[in-house]
Order: structure tokens, then sequence, then C-alpha cells
């Protein structure tokens, strides 16, 4: 299996989700023209990890910016990794956020009540 490479740009995350590590990366600004576009390739690579690779997954994201369909998306990654969890693997999140930045700082803390597998937020 591949790994998943997209540069960031203005409006988009630079995504960074290594298939013999297990480790994935979104960081940035999400707002791009059409949200489900951008999604689709990291959504199919991830449900693809999950069948093939099997191996664990750490999710680290690092926002700066996300609107309200970026969200979206990232709450539906989060219900597909329970879901991988409640079938027995190994999942984890890190949730980086600025010390100033109480937006991103909630949106980890409610993404957190919804889900039972090690999730991390982390002041950077």
């Amino acid at each position: 299996m591949d790994n998943l490479i997209l540069a960031k740009t203005k409006s988009t995350l630079g995504v960074n989700f290594n298939a013999s590590s297990g480790e994935c990366v979104l960081e940035g600004s999400s707002f791009p023209e059409n949200t489900s576009d951008f999604f689709k390739p990291v959504t199919d690579w991830l449900i693809k990890y999950m069948l093939e690779v099997t191996g664990k997954v750490t999710l680290n994201l690092k926002f700066d910016y996300l609107n309200s369909s970026s969200i979206k998306f990232i709450s539906d990654i989060a219900d597909r990794l329970q879901s991988y969890h409640n079938a027995g693997a190994e999942v984890e999140l890190k949730w980086y956020y600025d010390e100033n930045d109480e937006d991103i700082l909630e949106m980890g803390q409610e993404l957190k009540e919804d889900i039972n597998f090690p999730f991390n937020l982390i002041m950077k």
C-alpha cells in the first residue's frame, strides 16, 4: 500500500499518511472549494489501510482553521477510527492546538467526548 502525501495549500490541509507506520498527519487550514473532493482520497486511504494493513493508526491533527464542512469530515474520520478501535485495532488520536487558540481547543474537546479510544489534547 502506498503512502498518501498531499502538499498543504492556503485552503487545504497538508496530508502525510504513512502506510508502514500507521502515522497519519493532517496539518494546516481547511476551507477548500469542494470539501468532499479534498477529503475523498483521505477517507479512501484510511478505509483501505484499515481493511488491508490492519495496523495501529496514530492520527495527528494540527489545525490552524477548519470550516464547518471540514469539521464534519474530521468527525466522520474519528467515527471510522472508533469503529476500527471497536473491532480490536489499536488507535490513537493526537489533537494539537496553540495555547491562544480556544476555537481549535474546543473543537478537540467536543470530538473527544464522542470517542473512547486514546485521545490526547496537546498544547504546542
